[in-house]
């Protein structure tokens, strides 16, 4: 790689840093999920680029957990409580 490209390369790796930094601050679920998702996402590219194997298949098993939990998250926050839609048609007669 160029010398004048390397820059950008240093500049996803540093970004990526970032956004996990921030990631880890978030007290779990769906928010934490998400940017961890887009960190792992930013050193998957960096690492890539950077020709660091170990580091893309860690980042490839991060961002599959990241996205496990994420949807697992999504789909029990969207579920409607069966007791609701009960108390609804009692209230209703």
């Amino acid at each position: 790689m160029a010398a004048e490209t390397i820059w950008w390369v240093e500049f996803i790796g540093y970004l990526a840093s970032i956004i996990v930094a921030i990631s880890i601050t978030i007290n779990g679920g769906i928010y934490f999920r998400f940017i961890n998702f887009i960190g792992a996402a930013c050193f998957l590219v960096y690492a890539a680029l950077k020709g660091t194997i170990p580091i893309v298949l860690i980042n490839v098993y991060s961002m599959g957990i990241n996205l496990f939990y994420f949807v697992k998250l999504t789909r029990a926050r969207i579920q409607v409580p069966k007791n609701t839609s009960n108390e609804e048609a009692s209230s209703e007669g």
